[in-house]
């Protein structure tokens, strides 16, 4: 499937295209409400992928994760769900714009009563809000502030998704801040899954972790393996949401 052209593509008066990846992928997105990330990025790329596995993103936002994903991983299919009109519709004309729409669907529907079948997904990832509800000023723009608050959806409701959704055997991939890793991993394990591949982000190699990437697979064996450090990322620049 060839990417659509730009002008084929409808733009709502907010919105513009941005070239990323040197110009691999085009992404429609907010001019000033929400946009995705590098934390979405480094989710992608860390995330265990193996040939042909379906994978569900839990609040895709623009879409960006399953959109790396196609780009550079062999994925049979990927499934971008988000709760918000504006985001999905978004997602829907990025899959088109880069001639992915055959093997991306974009669903808009709630994680806690999943619009999917049981045991659907080999993976499911999230990038989910990184602050309690109660934690905080609320942005006042609706999209950031689900974004970054457990406005819509807690931890827990994402967990039981995930459980919800995956096969035996089944991976879940996350971000999330540092401070809350050891809330991470226990509600991971009181769910049923077991993490086994960590890596720590600092935003330099003096200050202290600022996120961390974990990956947990159902029914799997204990013992956490400790990948090195991520610092930096280079030409990334962390933008954290906290």
């Amino acid at each position: 499937m060839k990417p659509s052209k730009p002008h084929d593509i409808e733009l709502l008066p907010d919105e513009s295209i941005d070239d990323f990846e040197g110009g691999k992928l085009r992404l429609i997105q907010s001019r000033t409400g929400y946009r995705f990330s590098i934390d979405a990025i480094l989710l992608s790329e860390f995330v265990t992928i193996k040939r042909d596995d379906v994978v569900v993103d839990l609040g895709a936002g623009c879409g960006i994760i399953p959109l790396m994903l196609l780009l550079k991983r062999p994925i049979g299919h990927a499934y971008a769900l988000d709760i918000q009109w504006g985001l999905a519709y978004q997602t829907a004309r990025n899959a088109m714009l880069n001639g992915f729409e055959d093997r991306m669907s974009v669903v808009m529907g709630d994680l806690r009563t999943p619009p999917f079948s049981s045991k659907c997904a080999d993976v499911v990832v999230c990038n989910p809000p990184y602050r309690r509800q109660e934690s905080g000023r609320i942005n006042p723009d609706r999209q950031k502030a689900i974004a970054r608050h457990e406005i819509l959806a807690s931890l827990d409701d994402i967990l039981r998704a995930a459980m919800e959704m995956l096969k035996p055997k089944g991976r879940l991939a996350m971000i999330y801040p540092a401070e809350r890793l050891a809330d991470l991993i226990f509600r991971i394990r009181s769910f049923g899954m077991e993490p086994k591949r960590l890596r720590m982000i600092y935003p330099s190699m003096n200050s202290e972790a600022k996120l961390a990437l974990l990956e947990a697979f159902i029914g799997g064996r204990a013992g956490l393996k400790v990948l090195p450090p991520l610092v930096d990322q280079g030409d990334y620049t962390i933008k954290n949401r906290i």
